[in-house]
């Protein structure tokens, strides 16, 4: 490609002109058949413009036109440079190095990983491994993307805009074909980190205003009373099964997840002066505070398996893909069919056991330690056993208070 395919104008855009009549002005980076406009963040009076430069020789006249030749130089300075180490250039990329020269902002990657390392450092703290990791992971995917699609090593903030967040987007559906939900994660840590880039002054609009990713709606699976009882009440013909159904039925009747599980100990318990038994201990996920009165069933497991472990832990844990597969296997043996994680045991918690039986809302959050109530109510759904029992509870008590004359 010629030089002359390189061309820069300037243009006022009008429809944001102030109450001083003046307006904001505006680049169109041509190059070949690649095009992109770009805020030469300044204004200038409108009544003044004339073909793309100001007319007259005020001292601001001057000052806006030599600006605006610093640009048009600068573009075609990057286009010469960049067209010779890569045969195609496209004016999204020169723009991107043309506003990372003329102000000097940040780039993106590198302060990406500025807050990745300051992230890691709370590790352990107020943060966990597993979140550490996502943002390492989201990072890859934004150099990737950066590398494949637009061919640069990095990018200043003052080039993001709208148009690179929907990329970004696509490109995490189409090119790496991750999950919805997944997108959902990796499009969430990057708008973060460039929230906190906002909050540091280093950007000052948004490029994720107005994004909106579709979200699926997952329906959360739990276990109903009838799979409960069949659960609980078919003879095993694997020993080794009654311990994974233990395990199981213990988080359906505590809510508490896999991870956390595999860390209690005999500390965690406490009994209360009325003789309750609780379970008070903090969420590895979010590190926040739970406490939960136990039930008979998971007292009973907690008797069953007491001193059986050699590291002081409450109860002898499979490893997670172990017992995800003993689960499949105890699915087959009582006759359920579906697919059985572990995972769906705090579901039933939150569903069946507790939800269902009139426990309110903020009290179920509670007890699964989260530290919002509308992440339960994610978790929880409304049964029919549910609305059929409180809707004879409803008729009991309107039929107490009005009769109806016959």
């Amino acid at each position: 490609m010629n030089q002359e395919d390189v061309k820069v104008a300037f243009y006022l855009k009008t429809n944001e002109t102030n109450a001083a009549g003046r307006c904001p002005v505006m680049g169109r980076l041509t190059v070949g058949r690649s095009e992109c406009v770009f805020s030469a963040k300044m204004l200038a009076p409108r009544s003044l413009w004339m073909s793309g430069r100001m007319k007259g020789k005020s001292a601001e006249a001057g000052e806006i036109n030599c600006r605006l030749d610093e640009l048009r130089a600068s573009a075609l300075a990057i286009y010469r440079e960049q067209s010779a180490v890569r045969d195609r250039v496209t004016a999204e990329e020169v723009k991107c190095l043309l506003l990372g020269m003329a102000y000097g902002q940040e780039t993106l990657l590198d302060y990406f990983r500025s807050f990745i390392e300051q992230f890691e450092k709370r590790v352990g703290v107020n943060r966990t491994a597993k979140s550490a990791c996502t943002y390492r992971c989201a990072y890859e995917h934004v150099a990737r993307f950066l590398s494949e699609r637009l061919r640069l090593s990095d990018v200043p903030f003052s080039a993001l805009d709208r148009s690179v967040v929907d990329k970004f987007d696509l490109y995490l559906r189409t090119e790496r074909r991750l999950a919805p939900n997944t997108v959902v994660l990796y499009m969430s840590r990057l708008h973060t980190v460039i929230n906190k880039a906002i909050a540091a002054g280093i950007i000052t609009a948004d490029p994720f205003s107005g994004y909106e990713p579709p979200r699926p709606e997952r329906r959360r699976r739990y276990l109903t009373r009838e799979e409960l009882r069949r659960l609980m009440t078919t003879p095993l013909s694997v020993p080794r099964l009654y311990l994974v159904r233990d395990l199981f039925l213990f988080s359906c009747y505590t809510g508490i997840s896999y991870g956390d599980m595999c860390r209690l100990t005999a500390a965690n318990l406490e009994t209360a002066d009325d003789g309750t038994v609780w379970i008070k201990a903090t969420r590895e996920k979010t590190n926040v505070e739970f406490e939960i009165p136990l039930l008979d069933l998971p007292l009973h497991i907690i008797d069953k398996y007491r001193d059986t472990t050699s590291d002081g832990k409450l109860l002898p844990m499979y490893g997670n893909s172990e017992l995800n597969k003993g689960l499949k296997q105890l699915a087959a043996a009582c006759g359920i069919d579906r697919k059985l994680t572990f995972h769906m045991a705090r579901h039933t918690y939150a569903t069946e056991i507790t939800l269902s039986h009139g426990v309110p809302m903020e009290t179920v959050s509670r007890m699964l330690g989260h530290s919002r109530v509308d992440t339960t109510q994610i978790y929880a759904q409304v049964t029919d056993n549910k609305i059929d029992t409180d809707t004879q509870s409803l008729d009991e008590r309107i039929a107490e208070r009005f009769t109806v004359a016959i």
